[in-house]
């Protein structure tokens, strides 16, 4: 009964060390593995029973071969949804004095600086904080999906820039110190879906003038929230994804807003993934034009 709460409360990972401290013996657990109740996922890390190996016990299971390790990097990011998981070895972040230097279907960071503070317990998983692991996706991921991942991060409240600033104040050496604070400097702002996460980055491409994201603007007593606005321009982009072609409703009001929106002598510009995607440098001439650069 023991070892299988204990499974529960670790998506069916248990280590042999926690084995032994629910008082099975050395010589029981082997009958186990031999008899199929326990399966050997690395060197002193077992599932228990038959159940089917889920992305999060593949996770807990390289956090217990590792010993004082938290799941980190790649890893961390798909486990707090930051990053889809593209099914690599899972990742993990070991004290420097502590852990295994190599672990089969692992890959171990080792970290100098790995503060309690940046350690958290997510669906049954030690894994870094959201800060930290951004700072340490940082060092090799290129500006435009570092800033994508921040505004994803943002919008999913599960990060903000006060808590990314006290980040980079805490990593005196880390090699994500200085892309982080580049990408904070630049501007990073919270876009509601990937499609504007493109267009915001194809506006950066063509102009150091950042619109105004989602914010309010009221015309004739009605509130609305263009995508992009640049206030004093009078010019508005709006992201038209699948939700606006395939919703009546939705583009009937989009379409009356746009009304509204030229009515006070606002120009606006509709760009769709295809558009975005398929063509850029068209669309970024739109942009320049717009913006008369």
């Amino acid at each position: 009964m023991r070892v299988a709460a204990l499974a529960a409360e670790q998506h069916g990972q248990v280590s042999i060390g926690q084995l032994r401290a629910t008082g099975l013996s050395a010589d029981a657990v082997a009958v186990r593995v031999r008899n199929g109740s326990l399966h050997r996922q690395h060197r002193g890390v077992y599932s228990v029973g038959c159940r089917p190996l889920t992305r999060q016990a593949r996770f807990v299971a390289a956090v217990l071969a590792t010993g004082d390790s938290v799941l980190s990097h790649h890893a961390g990011a798909a486990h707090l949804g930051l990053l889809h998981w593209d099914e690599r070895h899972p990742e993990v972040t070991v004290r420097m004095a502590s852990g295994p230097r190599r672990v089969d279907g692992v890959r171990v960071h080792r970290s100098r600086s790995l503060d309690r503070r940046d350690i958290i317990r997510h669906d049954g998983v030690w894994v870094t904080s959201p800060a930290r692991t951004i700072l340490d996706l940082a060092a090799d991921t290129p500006p435009k999906p570092l800033r994508r991942m921040i505004r994803q991060a943002q919008v999913e409240h599960r990060v903000n820039v006060r808590q990314l600033l006290d980040m980079l104040r805490r990593a005196n050496g880390h090699r994500g110190v200085a892309p982080l604070r580049a990408a904070i400097a630049d501007g990073t702002a919270p876009t509601r879906s990937e499609l504007e996460d493109v267009v915001l980055d194809l506006i950066d491409d063509v102009t150091n003038e950042r619109p105004e994201i989602n914010a309010a603007l009221v015309l004739d007593g009605e509130r609305l929230v263009p995508d992009f606005l640049w206030r004093t321009r009078k010019l508005v982009i709006e992201a038209d994804g699948r939700r606006y072609h395939d919703n009546p409703t939705v583009r009937a009001d989009d379409v009356r807003k746009q009304a509204l929106l030229e009515a006070h002598e606002h120009r606006v510009l509709r760009v769709t993934w295809d558009d975005a995607v398929r063509r850029p440098e068209q669309t970024r001439a739109r942009f320049r034009a717009a913006l008369d650069l």
